[in-house]
Parts: structure tokens; C-alpha cells; sequence
């Protein structure tokens, strides 16, 4: 994960796809940790309130967890020429909100990544003697390198190779969720045209149409 082996931005949005299908193989263990006891905004949310991360659940990250989460994100998706890198849009806010939410997926989530990123705060202390945000990019790389592809992992780091796959899964989808995270892939959406024609005649031709 060097800097002239990491994929290209637009190429990112499909991990999101690859590493849905890695989270099929999660087999972490119970430590025991305790589930939200919040109950969530129901089958009938109101769409048209502002809601602010913590207030619909509390939240789960601690101050030190959110400095490692930042920084694996980071590295994840850093900043270029194009677009920002995860932290200025904030993605561990969307992490965070995510695992604290009270659904049995979400609180799936919750252990794997807690528990994960323990682990990359014991490698980082045992390698560097630092904590992972302390870590300059080429020793965060050096523990990311070893997790980032399940598939090549050692036997005794497929657990963690897991994690790192759900935490980019999230980190990429709460990236590409925002409209910095559109304008990177040239997504458009819904904007008003001045001039609409129909659609152009080889896609009336490719859906029989003409």
C-alpha cells in the first residue's frame, strides 16, 4: 500500500463492493462486550429533522479510538489533488454513528471494529513502541500492508485482514455518501437540465426502442 501501489480514488469505490463480499466470512469471537440499549428511531423516522451524530444512540468511540480510526481512514483515502482525505469529510462520525446504532448488524459491526482497531493499537505499540496516529505513513503502512488483502494474509492474521476489510467497507461508504465523495467519481445525481432532448438514439436502439 505504497504510495505508487495505492489504487487510484475512483478505482476505491469498488472495495466497497469486494469487501461485501469478504464480510460474509466474519467469524470473530464474543469478548462479551455489552449491546446498545437504545432503541433506535422506530419503522416511522422523521426525514424532515436535522439529527446530529449522538442523538439518536449514544456513541461508542472513545477519543483514543477515534484518533486510530481516523488515522487508518486517512490512509485509506487520503487527500489529492481532487478531492479531501476521510477525516475533512468527517467518515468517523459515520463510522461511529454506525456501530452504536442498536441493530443486530450494526452491533455485529461493533465488536469487529472495537476489536480491530485494539489490534492495530497493539502493533503499532509493539512494532514502533507509538500509537498508530503517531505512526508516520510508511510504518501505518507496514501494518495495513500485512491485513489489507484477505486473500494473501497469513493464517494467523485472517481475523484482522476481516476487520480491515469491513473498516474500509464503511470507510469508503461513508466517503462516497457524501457530495465531495460524488464529485470524485463524477457522480451527477438528480440536477436540473436546461434542455432535455430524450435519451440519445443508440440507448433507444440498445433497449429496442428504435
Amino acid at each position: 500500500m505504497n504510495s505508487s501501489q495505492r489504487l487510484p480514488r475512483r478505482e476505491a469505490i469498488k472495495w466497497l463492493f469486494a469487501a461485501s463480499a469478504t464480510l460474509a466470512m466474519l467469524d470473530w469471537r464474543s469478548f462479551g462486550m455489552p449491546a446498545v440499549a437504545a432503541k433506535g428511531y422506530g419503522l416511522d423516522p422523521n426525514l424532515l429533522e436535522t439529527y446530529n451524530p449522538g442523538d439518536l444512540w449514544p456513541l461508542t468511540l472513545t477519543e483514543a479510538q477515534r484518533r486510530t480510526a481516523t488515522a487508518l481512514g486517512d490512509l485509506i483515502i487520503p487527500a489529492d489533488n481532487k478531492s479531501p482525505a476521510a477525516s475533512e469529510l468527517h467518515v468517523v462520525d459515520f463510522i461511529d454513528e454506525w456501530i452504536s446504532a442498536p441493530y443486530p448488524e450494526q452491533q455485529q459491526h461493533r465488536e469487529i471494529i472495537l476489536n480491530g482497531l485494539a489490534w492495530i493499537e497493539n502493533e503499532s505499540a509493539k512494532r514502533f513502541k507509538k500509537t498508530f496516529a503517531e505512526l508516520g505513513e510508511r510504518e501505518q503502512q507496514a501494518i495495513a500492508d500485512e491485513i489489507c488483502f484477505a486473500p494473501k494474509a497469513a493464517p494467523e492474521l485472517q481475523t484482522a485482514a476481516r476487520f480491515f476489510a469491513l473498516f474500509r467497507n464503511l470507510t469508503t461508504g461513508g466517503f462516497y455518501s457524501t457530495p465531495a465523495g460524488w464529485k470524485d467519481i463524477g457522480y451527477v445525481g438528480n440536477v436540473a437540465l436546461q434542455k432535455f432532448d430524450g435519451p440519445p438514439p443508440e440507448v433507444l436502439k440498445h433497449v429496442g426502442l428504435l
